[in-house]
């Protein structure tokens, strides 16, 4: 499973970053983006900007994209 961000509808509340910090952060523009490992992957909108999920987090990022109040967060198969 894969996860990206859409940055322009992200609200920055965080949410996502409380069910799974591993997999979502915060930078100092207050939008929320994806990472793997510690690497932040701020392409928005282009392949760089998806993350691979860990198999353990994948019910942790499925939560927070049900969350998200700004429903900015999408999965791929």
């Amino acid at each position: 499973m894969r996860v990206w961000i859409d940055q322009d509808l992200c609200t920055g509340d965080g949410l996502c970053t409380d069910h799974a910090p591993d997999v979502f952060t915060l930078l100092e523009d207050g939008i929320a983006y994806v990472k793997e490992a510690e690497r932040v992957l701020n392409d928005p909108g282009q392949s760089g900007g998806l993350a691979t999920v860990p198999t353990l987090l994948i019910p942790d990022v499925v939560g927070a994209a049900e969350d998200c109040p700004g429903e900015c967060i999408f999965i791929e198969d």
